[in-house]
C-alpha cells in the first residue's frame, strides 16, 4: 500500500446494477483504480421496469466475479485496502442484502473496517472523483428512483430543499416509454424518439408547476399521457410526438423547479455568487435536460456540473469515495448493521410521496 494513501472497496447494487471498484485518495485527489459494472437491463427489458426478485437474484449470481475483477484491474490485493463500503440504501432491500452481506463478509474476514453508505451520499459527492469542489454545493438528484435537491452543506450535513410526491422522474420515463412500447430503460428511448417528433402537438400538464416551492410531482403527466395513448393508435409518428411533447414538458418542469430551488438556496446560505449545481443520477445523462439547464446559466450567475456518464448512473466508485470521506473520519459501522430501503440523506427531511404539497 502506497505511504499517505486511502483505498476502499465501494459495492454498489441498490437497484439493477451490480458495481465493485477500489477508489484512492493521495493527498487531495481521488483516483479511480478499478470500476466494474454489469448492468442487468437485459434481464429486467422483458417487463418493461426492474422486477426486484429477478435483481437480487442476478446480483447474487455475479457479486463474487465483480470483487475479483475490480481487485485484478486496480492492480492491488485485499491487503492493499484500507476499508470496505457498500450501499446500505435507500434502494430494493434484496439487492442491498446482496451487497450488504459481501461487505460485511469481507470486513470481518479481512479485519477491515466496514462502511454503510447512503447511496444518495455516493452521488452527493460523485463530482469529487473527477474535480475538486468547494461545499457549500445544490445536488439535484435525478434517476430511477430518487428526485430532488438537497444543499450539500459540507460533508454529512445536508438539507433537502424539495423532492417529489409520488414518482421519481427515471420512473416517469420508464413507465411512459412502456405505454409507447419503446422499451427499457425508458430515458434514452424516450430522448432517441423526441429528436424527430412534435414537441407541440399534445399539451401535458405541469404538477405543482405555479407552487413556488422546489417540489415534484409527475403521476399528472403520467396520466395524461396514458389516457392520449389509449385514444390513438401507437404508430412511429405518434410515439415521436408523444415523446417530443414529453420531453418538452419534463424540461419545462425542470426549468422551473431548478429556479425555484437556486432561489431557496440563496436565500437560506445568505449567498448570491459562485452558486454551483451539481446534476446527478442516471436521468442527468438526458443530453435535453443539460441542455436546458445550461440555459438558466445564462439568467442566474450560477454553474451547472455534470458528473461523466459513468458516474451519474448507479456505480461502485462513489461509494467508494463516500467511503473514504467516512473512513477518514472514523466513521465505521458494526456488522449488525441492517439495510434501510428507505434512508433520507437529510436526516430531518419529512416523508412526502403521496401527500399535497400546497405554497405557504
Amino acid at each position: 500500500m502506497r505511504k499517505n494513501s486511502i483505498r476502499v472497496m465501494g459495492i454498489e447494487s441498490s437497484c439493477d446494477e451490480t458495481s465493485v471498484s477500489v477508489v484512492e485518495k493521495k493527498g487531495n485527489s481521488f483516483n479511480v483504480l478499478s470500476n466494474i459494472v454489469k448492468s442487468q437491463t437485459d434481464i429486467h427489458k422483458l417487463y418493461g421496469g426492474v422486477v426486484p426478485e429477478l435483481a437480487a437474484r442476478a446480483h447474487s449470481d455475479v457479486i463474487h466475479n465483480l470483487i475479483q475483477m475490480a481487485l485484478k484491474q486496480a492492480q492491488v490485493s485485499f491487503r492493499g485496502i484500507n476499508a470496505i463500503a457498500a450501499t446500505a440504501g435507500p434502494g430494493l432491500l434484496g439487492g442491498l442484502l446482496v451487497g450488504v452481506v459481501a461487505g460485511k463478509t469481507l470486513a470481518h474476514f479481512l479485519k477491515k473496517p466496514f462502511i454503510a453508505i447512503n447511496h444518495l451520499e455516493g452521488h452527493a459527492l460523485s463530482i469529487k472523483l473527477e474535480r475538486d469542489i468547494s461545499y457549500p454545493y445544490l445536488l439535484l438528484l435525478v434517476s430511477g428512483g430518487h428526485t430532488e435537491f438537497t444543499i450539500i452543506k459540507n460533508f454529512n450535513s445536508y438539507q433537502r430543499l424539495g423532492t417529489t410526491i409520488d414518482d421519481a422522474l427515471g420512473e416517469a420515463f420508464d413507465k411512459t416509454a412502456r405505454m409507447l412500447n419503446l422499451g427499457y430503460p425508458g430515458g434514452p428511448q424516450i430522448e432517441s424518439y423526441a429528436k424527430k417528433g412534435n414537441k407541440d402537438r399534445f399539451i401535458l400538464p405541469m404538477p405543482l408547476i405555479n407552487e413556488k416551492t422546489s417540489h415534484f410531482s409527475f403521476a399528472g403527466l403520467k396520466s395524461a399521457v396514458a389516457k392520449i395513448v389509449n385514444e390513438h393508435r401507437c404508430t412511429e409518428k405518434f410515439k415521436r410526438d408523444m415523446s417530443a411533447s414529453f420531453q418538452k414538458t419534463i424540461n419545462k418542469i425542470i426549468y422551473t423547479k431548478t429556479k425555484n430551488a437556486i432561489s431557496e438556496y440563496k436565500k437560506i446560505l445568505k449567498k448570491n455568487k459562485d452558486i454551483k449545481i451539481v446534476v446527478a443520477g442516471g436521468v442527468a445523462a438526458n443530453k435535453s435536460i443539460r441542455q436546458t439547464l445550461k440555459q438558466l446559466e445564462e439568467e442566474i450567475d450560477c454553474e451547472f456540473l455534470f458528473p461523466s456518464i459513468k458516474y451519474c448512473t448507479d456505480n461502485g466508485a462513489m461509494i467508494a469515495l463516500a467511503g473514504i470521506e467516512r473512513f477518514e473520519r472514523k466513521k465505521f459501522n458494526k456488522l449488525d448493521f441492517k439495510p434501510r430501503p428507505r434512508w433520507p440523506l437529510d436526516k430531518k427531511a419529512k416523508f412526502l410521496k403521496g401527500k399535497r404539497i400546497i405554497e405557504g
